[in-house]
């Protein structure tokens, strides 16, 4: 099961969306407070996410720190794909993977989401904006490696009609794609959890590569920068903080627990 797919199998049902909360979490000792809040790579457009809780911690925090730092406009390309070649050493993407998340963009897209309107460009923008730092987890060279040693799927096979399989689910993955935003939105992770799960148990290896080995290098990264005063506020997928293996699994592995602000 590729990525998109887990990502079709796990969406809700349509529901309401009465005001948008999604999951913030925080790490604190005496001196240190981490706030560790989990994205949506491509929204609608609509700020009525960045208010509340999620504000009032960025506002208070004198850094951001996300997946990693590329500039605008490309995206993080856990969802948008790799960005054109860079100077330095080059690196083949998977193609399997390509077409995952070419697959994935473009049915946001035929939602009316955009990876630009997505939470981590609009922190992005706000923390120019205030003036605050930007750090990124992992450097583009890192990512652009993983996902050139991403495992291959076998090739979409044509229905009878003749219709490729990922033509024939882009309706399925289309209303899924919005469904998840509406939850991510409530702030519902038990969704995220089921996604991922899907992916552990149908692709272990790409799901251990794109969350378990990543979210443990980005938990001893928190563990460390506990131990400088100050308040950070750092951003990745929502994804990365559901599952057995999450960011906040390995941090209650270290003893450092977290709490969930809404």
């Amino acid at each position: 099961m590729t990525l998109a797919a887990a990502i079709a199998a796990a969406s809700p049902g349509a529901a309401s969306l009465p005001d948008a909360e999604p999951a913030i979490f925080q790490v604190a000792d005496g001196d240190t407070r981490v706030y560790i809040f989990g994205t949506f790579h491509a929204l609608d457009g609509k700020p009525d996410w960045f208010n509340d809780d999620v504000r009032t911690a960025f506002d208070q925090s004198a850094e951001l720190v996300l997946e990693t730092v590329i500039p605008e406009p490309a995206s993080d390309p856990a969802l948008a794909g790799p960005p054109p070649a860079l100077p330095g050493p080059q690196v083949t993407t998977s193609a399997s993977f390509l077409g995952t998340t070419k697959m994935a963009i473009k049915a946001g897209k035929s939602q009316g989401l955009s990876v630009a309107h997505g939470a981590d460009m609009v922190l992005r923008r706000a923390a120019d904006d205030a003036g605050k730092p930007v750090e990124g987890l992992e450097t583009l060279e890192s990512q652009l490696a993983m996902f050139a040693r991403m495992p291959a799927t076998a090739p979409a096979k044509a229905a009878p009609g003749g219709r490729p399989a990922e033509q024939r689910a882009m309706p399925a993955l289309s209303k899924a794609m919005v469904e998840l935003q509406n939850a991510w939105k409530r702030g519902d992770q038990a969704i995220f959890v089921q996604m991922i799960d899907q992916l552990r148990r149908s692709s272990p290896d790409l799901y251990r590569m794109m969350f378990a080995e990543r979210n443990s290098r980005w938990a001893d990264w928190i563990a460390a920068r506990m131990q400088t005063p100050g308040t950070v506020f750092v951003a990745v997928g929502a994804g990365h903080l559901a599952g057995k293996d999450s960011v906040l699994v390995r941090l209650a592995e270290m003893g450092i627990e977290s709490s969930r602000l809404n």
